[in-house]
């Protein structure tokens, strides 16, 4: 049954690490939550470490600046693994072959051209016109402000009848920026799958990324956490959630973000009856629940 909480504070002292959310639970692509920037920096302070996991189709190089650029201060966090990281680990391992077609924005040309020291060795990786491609990389629509999955059936339909994986950098299917709310590379997955094409998948909920994050929690903090003793954080029913059901890990459900108007007017207190019935109808029970990270 999941316990409906008032702050981080009540329940952090259980966990040695947190896996905590971005989008939605410490910033909204605009700003950063104040209450959230607290709670990690206490959270820290009291010993526990904190990794930021987040489906950010981009190196997390990229995704530190952002949070530089957001006002998320360094003393917040000790770690930053992105679905990014993952999906270009297995783009250079050849997983969509080596001449791929990038769909994506050009903001995120850092997938491709920024590259950690240990992928360096690997054969490189040659972005092509689709027609060309052994592959495709996902990264996102090309316009984020316009574009909506439907866009590209076209595109898919000749990528499928020609045999082509599509690997998906970002499983999130939307994201709110401020207001508005825009489409990432897992609704574009999503489609292809249906159309019959092959999609590959290393953000949340998949395996890939949390290996990822428990290995570099012990290779560069040196805590060798076990399950029990992690907490994951976040927003997203379909990926934060059954991520750390699927990975057997304690979560704390962030209801002011995606979901927040399933839960009453106020997000920061939400209606704990809805949040009962929200999480039966989907079956699921996460640890703890809670309106905004605090």
């Amino acid at each position: 049954m999941t316990v409906m909480i008032e702050s981080l504070a009540e329940v952090s002292g259980r966990y040695a690490a947190l896996f905590c959310d971005l989008w939605g639970c410490l910033h909204n692509g605009r700003a950063a939550y104040p209450a959230a920037v607290a709670a990690l920096r206490a959270y820290r302070r009291a010993g526990g470490a904190v990794v930021l996991l987040t489906n950010a189709p981009r190196p997390s190089v990229f995704v530190e600046q952002q949070l530089a650029r957001l006002g998320v201060p360094r003393d917040a966090w000790d770690l930053i693994v992105s679905s990014g990281d993952a999906a270009q680990d297995a783009m250079f391992a050849g997983a969509v072959g080596r001449r791929v077609w990038h769909l994506g924005p050009p903001k995120d040309d850092g997938f491709f051209t920024t590259i950690p020291d240990e992928l360096k060795d690997r054969p490189a990786i040659i972005r092509v016109p689709l027609e060309d491609a052994e592959g495709i990389v996902c990264t996102g629509p090309f316009d984020e402000d316009r574009d909506v999955p439907e866009d590209y059936r076209a595109r898919f339909l000749l990528a499928k009848a020609r045999g082509l994986k599509l690997l998906c950098a970002n499983p999130d299917l939307v994201v709110d920026y401020g207001e508005r709310r825009i489409y990432c590379a897992g609704a574009l997955a999503e489609l292809y799958t249906k159309m019959g094409g092959e999609s590959l998948y290393f953000g949340k909920p998949w395996p890939p990324i949390y290996d990822l994050a428990r290995r570099r929690l012990t290779a560069h903090l040196g805590i060798d956490a076990t399950d029990d003793r992690i907490l994951a954080i976040g927003d997203g029913v379909g990926t934060d959630l059954q991520g750390a059901v699927a990975e057997g890990i304690d979560c704390l459900f962030i209801t002011g973000g995606l979901e927040a108007a399933h839960f009453g007017p106020d997000p920061d207190r939400p209606d704990p009856s809805l949040v009962a019935a929200f999480l039966s109808q989907r079956q699921l029970s996460p640890t703890f629940a809670m309106g905004r990270l605090r």
